[in-house]
């Protein structure tokens, strides 16, 4: 079976770390915009307006959480020596789409596979 060379999986581990850096820096800026407000007083439309910040934090901040995990559990793939084998097809994921995507568990083919088993169980 094909691998991966040294230096595609060092360029993937330097984006995937320089990736987690910017969500952490996004979430802790985010947080800080939300809560420098004068949280009290203010009309209706002040205080829908603030809901509205915080329903869109928490909203972004989930996100942000999902790719976090899927960027540690590549990280974690890249330690155990199993990083960039798809997880459906059990094939080496084409170097393009780890370069593109770092945190990626699955192939072109993997991911087609997937999608076209959850459509098949979403009727």
């Amino acid at each position: 079976m094909e691998s991966l060379s040294k230096e595609v999986i060092e360029r993937c581990k330097a984006t995937l770390l320089e990736t987690k850096s910017e969500i952490l820096n996004r979430v802790a800026n985010a947080k800080k915009e939300l809560y420098t407000g004068d949280d009290k007083g203010g009309d209706e439309g002040d205080q829908t307006m603030r809901a509205l910040a915080e329903t869109e934090f928490l909203s972004m901040n989930e996100r942000l959480r999902k790719q976090l995990m899927e960027i540690e559990m590549a990280l974690g793939r890249i330690e155990s020596g199993t990083y960039g084998i798809c997880e459906e097809t059990e094939e080496v994921i084409e170097t393009d789409r780890l370069l593109a995507i770092p945190w990626t568990r699955l192939s072109i083919e993997g991911a087609e596979i997937r999608e076209s088993v959850s459509r098949r169980y979403a009727r």
